[in-house]
């Protein structure tokens, strides 16, 4: 079992040694993808929702399995499909004869980790059925409130709105994500060893648990304490407010992309073995935390990741 150093000044070793033997486990399964690696588990940290766009194939699945394993959560994968309904998310009452008296079947969202694998392959209705499990932990079903298991993740995957049989998703279900990623291809040397070396779900079957979910909560609790000074906080608001006042964007960012901007600088810091924020964390996480919220659709990838370098060349670091 893993052994947290105390934060109390800054001992970078120490902090690091504590989350370093995730990323380097997930970092077996999944080749040559560091930088999404450490993105994907600043999400988790930041209490927040992970989105993965990409083409079929790439690993989208593995990667949710994999982090499930490696810390130790319980995992569900639910595969939805265009006639997919909110029950089949969120569980149905079912009525018993014998005992006069409905019973709660519960869906798949009781889970620590949720896969909704193709999320945009289902209808908008059924999209929503998420909406308040990924915002209060919870979900109502006959207006009975239930909680959902804590720490509660889920990662989505969708497929390019190019392709056919995709629903595109609405700006309000985007905005429950806290980051968005893509994996992309793997480079040549990744992907030489992908056809000569073991088989990825024979590394993914043998992955141990690193972690539990009481030392996830300190985790997540030591993520409010990585300090932002005032030259970071004014950083993020000058990002913000050029969003808000550039030609560039249609929309700016709003205050909830704010916040979601400061827990994921937070939580990469933290990742890096600092209990201080750096100008560099906050453009680390900046593409993946703002690029799916500053126009509320995926519209054109690659120009929108040119704004967002647009977005980082254009506002000063000290203002």
């Amino acid at each position: 079992m893993l052994r947290l150093a105390p934060v109390k000044i800054i001992r970078e070793a120490g902090m690091t040694s504590a989350v370093q033997p995730v990323i380097t486990a997930l970092g077996a399964v999944i080749l040559g993808k560091n930088q999404q690696l450490k993105l994907s588990l600043a999400c988790f940290l930041a209490k927040g929702h992970l989105l993965i766009e990409d083409l079929p194939g790439m690993g989208k699945t593995t990667l949710a399995e994999a982090l499930a394993r490696t810390l130790g959560l319980s995992y569900q994968r639910l595969q939805f499909t265009s006639d997919m309904l909110p029950a089949d998310i969120i569980g149905v009452s079912i009525f018993n004869p014998a005992e006069q008296e409905f019973s709660f079947r519960a869906g798949p969202i009781f889970t620590q980790v949720l896969l909704a694998d193709e999320i945009n392959r289902t209808s908008p209705k059924t999209q929503s059925a998420l909406l308040e499990a990924m915002e209060e932990g919870q979900v109502t079903i006959d207006g009975m409130t239930r909680p959902l298991p804590k720490p509660f993740f889920v990662i989505a995957t969708q497929n390019p709105s190019s392709q056919m049989g995709t629903f595109p998703l609405p700006e309000s279900q985007l905005d429950r994500f806290l980051m968005r990623i893509q994996l992309g291809y793997p480079d040549p040397r990744a992907e030489r060893e992908l056809l000569t070396g073991t088989d990825r779900r024979v590394i993914l079957g043998s992955l141990q648990a690193l972690a539990d979910a009481d030392r996830l909560t300190v985790w997540q609790q030591q993520i409010d304490k990585v300090h932002l000074s005032d030259a970071v906080l004014d950083y993020l608001l000058r990002l913000v407010t050029h969003t808000r006042q550039s030609r560039d964007f249609v929309h700016g960012l709003s205050p909830r992309g704010l916040l979601a901007l400061k827990r994921a600088t937070q939580a990469w810091a933290f990742i890096e073995g600092r209990n201080y924020a750096l100008p560099e964390d906050v453009q680390a996480v900046l593409p993946s935390v703002a690029e799916h919220r500053l126009r509320g659709s995926i519209e054109d990838q690659s120009r929108m990741h040119s704004l967002t370098s647009q977005l980082l060349n254009a506002v000063d670091v000290i203002g």
